[in-house]
Parts: structure tokens; sequence; C-alpha cells
């Protein structure tokens, strides 16, 4: 639709899409570096205790845990393992009236996020594509053909991508968000998809999977595997999900 077309945000999005012959010619910009670490060196300094004990401290050691994990194990995650991942990323936890809300914040509640699976080493799951469907808490299946190596090559031939036992594949409905925020929408876009990534990475870590968040692919060739319309639908985001490898002499229960 030509009103979307020609929102500054969308021609944002699409101006940064990347492809085979346009990634050739980029060009680091010449933006001086900054400092990680912001300082206020005449202000008085207040630490902070350590030793919390706190009831919601539970999730101290999935926090202290969580690194990109880009080796994995041949031992497939488990059908329950994934249906919990795919809950803790964007299930339903409550309606009110025509709004449902999920695990992850929405701006609007607007959820403009779709969540696509390239399933590999999935007990009970034939390898292929797959759709989250939200609402009624299902995979549709779009493909029984394995693409783990399609979608690895098409994210920026990242191999380690095409190991993982599944990989979540993110989109953007654009309309879904820019019909009400406009330009600003794309803000919650991105916004959303990292508070989605997240809440994977640790549902990841709680069950002994581990994750890599992956933000560079051909975004055409992702969406054309998709079979999604880049027009009005592209991918975002993705994260490649596996088993941990086991540590030498590490029992596991």
């Amino acid at each position: 639709m030509p009103e979307l077309e020609t929102c500054t945000g969308y021609q944002y999005l699409r101006d940064t899409f990347y492809d085979r012959e346009t990634i050739k010619q980029f060009k680091r910009p010449a933006i001086a570096e900054v400092n990680t670490f912001k300082k206020y060196p005449d202000s008085k300094r207040i630490e902070l205790p350590r030793n919390w004990n706190l009831k919601e401290a539970r999730i101290t050691p999935l926090l202290q845990s969580r690194r990109s994990l880009r080796k994995y194990s041949t031992e497939p995650v488990s059908f329950e393992e994934l249906a919990f991942m795919l809950w803790a990323s964007q299930g339903i936890t409550a309606k009110s009236g025509s709004y449902t809300f999920r695990t992850a914040p929405s701006g609007g509640a607007l959820y403009p996020i779709e969540t696509y699976l390239s399933i590999k080493n999935v007990t009970d799951l034939e390898s292929g594509l797959y759709h989250f469907d939200v609402e009624n808490f299902a995979l549709n299946i779009l493909s029984e053909t394995e693409c783990a190596e399609a979608v690895a090559t098409a994210c920026l031939n990242q191999k380690f991508m095409a190991q993982s036992a599944v990989t979540f594949l993110w989109t953007a409905v654009f309309r879904r968000c820019m019909s009400k925020y406009g330009n600003r929408g794309v803000r919650y876009l991105l916004l959303d998809a990292g508070h989605i990534c997240q809440n994977l990475l640790l549902a990841a870590e709680a069950t002994e999977n581990g994750g890599c968040p992956v933000a560079a692919f051909y975004d055409d060739e992702v969406n054309e595997l998709l079979g999604v319309n880049p027009a009005e639908e592209s991918i975002l985001y993705a994260a490649a999900i596996g088993k941990r490898i086991p540590v030498k002499g590490q029992c596991s229960l």
C-alpha cells in the first residue's frame, strides 16, 4: 500500500536490508567510537549490594550463565522444551476484552512480531519450516523439507546455525504496529523483537539449552524462505537454539 511505502520508518527498514551485492560495497561509517561505560567521576557513588536474598532472585543463575552459544550437542531438544520456549517467548498469559497479553511486552498490545521455526532436531517433530500459532498455542507446518542449511546460508553463511536443533526466525508485520504509531512504530518493532528474544534465551537456559541471537542475514533471501511478502512483513531477528555440549567429567541427570 502506498501509504506504508512512503513512511520514513518503512523506508529506513528497507534501506538497511542486506543482499549479496550491496554488502560487498558496505563501508563502516566514519563515526568515532565511544567508551563502553559512562562515568560521572565528580558525583558521589553508592555501592549496591550483591548478596541479595530475594525470592525473585531464583532467576539469577539463568542471567549469570546466559552466553551466546554457537556449538551444540547432537542431542535433540524435546518437544516439551520447545513448547516451553515458545510460551516463554510469546505465550498468551491473560485477556482483557479484545486484548490479549503475552509473556513479552508490546507497544499498545499490538504484537507485530511473528515467529517461524526452522526445525532440525526436535523430538516428535519432523524437520521443516513451521509457524507459531500464538492464539491457539500450536504449530502450523509450512514445509516438511529441512531448511537448516538454507537458513544458515541466508544468514550470511553462519554455519553454526545449520547445526542448531531449531532456529527461531522473527518477522515484523509492519502495518500491525505502524498503522497506529507511524514512523515511531519502527522503534516498537525493534523493542518487541528484543523482549521476545531475551525471554527465549532465558527459557533456553532454564531447560539446559543455549542459543545465539542473529541479526545478520540477507533479508530477501530469508523472506523468500519464509514465503512472506517483504512489502508487508519482513525478517527482523533470529536465534539458533540447541543442547549444550556436556563438559567432560560432568554428570548429566
